[in-house]
């Protein structure tokens, strides 16, 4: 009887597998190629790592740049963004990118110092009157010269990014006047220029990643620090200083970086297309780290009780006067001439306005 039921089982499986069978199948045919899936089995996936909030002008710009190269790409080539120091941190993104860890990483250009001294440039203080002599100067040749400096280190540069101008706070005084700064000690990043800056001032420099820098306030490692106001913004800091100067002495900008192995290794016409997303994306960062900033600093002066100054030409031209050894210490540190001659420039500029 088992045996019976077995039997028309498999009779009844055959009969509806008849049926059921692709028309391909029972012709000979071959099946038609799936060029869909092989779309998705082909897709290229770039890791892209960088530490601060994604409401800040970088987490903006990350953003905007992956949407772009997703439609440059009809989705061929997929950007993801990992924010916050979530992948990687300040201390370990960039041996992450040489390792092909990742392969995309957005480091203020102070950090780079480690690798070629003439990063530093971008740190000295009162480099740039305005935005607009920033965007001049990140597109001009001098700025396209930066991103071929680490080719040798297994990185390739993409861009320039503009996070505007860095703001001075302090939780013992204000800090109008050089003398203000004596004494203090003040949360750097890593780059001897800007150790040099705060020493001409008569403060202690403490080096601090980026991600422990609320914990580092909060354990009252250091005194004061100097940010954008977006950065100072998203990680709150407003709220653990108590008093801050609008001073737009210093420069935050970030080179964007991949690893150059795996972007050799990447067709002509995708290159093509990141770049022109990247492009699109740096031009629009320009405005956008303005319009934060400006939107940012309105917030912090409504929500929170920290005392806010703004410097006058006067008081700007004091704090120059301080500072112009850091420009003579650059000076010894490199012997690219252009970068001299953009220096001294800049110096002659400073000393007769």
């Amino acid at each position: 009887m088992k045996y019976l039921i077995a039997s028309s089982v498999l009779v009844i499986t055959l009969i509806i597998g008849f049926f059921f069978l692709p028309e391909s199948f029972l012709s000979g045919k071959e099946i038609p190629y799936d060029d869909e899936q092989d779309g998705l089995s082909k897709q290229i996936v770039i890791r892209f790592s960088h530490v601060v909030a994604e409401n800040t002008p970088k987490g903006l710009a990350a953003q905007k740049f992956a949407r772009l190269v997703e439609e440059k790409t009809d989705g061929l080539v997929k950007v993801e963004v990992y924010p916050n120091g979530s992948l990687h941190t300040d201390e370990d993104e960039l041996d992450a990118l040489i390792d092909n860890d990742v392969q995309m990483i957005a480091p203020s250009v102070s950090k780079l110092t480690n690798l070629a001294p003439e990063w530093g440039l971008f740190d000295l203080p009162f480099l740039f009157d305005n935005d607009q002599d920033i965007e001049e100067t990140l597109s001009s040749e001098l700025g396209h010269r930066f991103l071929s400096l680490n080719e040798n280190k297994g990185i390739k540069g993409l861009a320039l990014w503009s996070n505007g101008f860095k703001q001075m706070s302090s939780n013992l005084n204000p800090l109008l006047y050089p003398d203000d700064f004596k004494g203090q000690r003040f949360r750097i990043m890593p780059s001897p220029i800007i150790a040099e800056q705060f020493k001409a001032l008569g403060a202690k420099p403490v080096e601090v990643p980026f991600n422990q820098l609320y914990t580092s306030l909060q354990e009252d490692q250091f005194d004061g620090q100097e940010n954008t106001i977006s950065n100072i913004y998203s990680r709150r800091i407003y709220g653990m200083q108590k008093y801050m100067t609008v001073s737009n002495h210093g420069f935050l900008g970030y080179a964007v970086l991949m690893n150059k192995e795996f972007w050799d290794k990447l067709p002509k016409e995708v290159q093509r297309d990141i770049q022109e997303a990247m492009s699109e994306t740096t031009s629009w960062m320009i405005s956008e780290s303005q319009r934060v900033n400006e939107e940012q600093l309105n917030l912090i002066a409504r929500e929170s009780s920290i005392q806010i100054y703004r410097l006058t030409e006067q008081e700007k031209m004091e704090w120059y006067q301080a500072l112009r050894p850091v420009y003579q210490k650059f000076l010894q540190t490199t012997n690219d001439k252009e970068m001299k001659e953009f220096v001294k420039k800049r110096m002659d500029h400073l000393e007769t306005h």
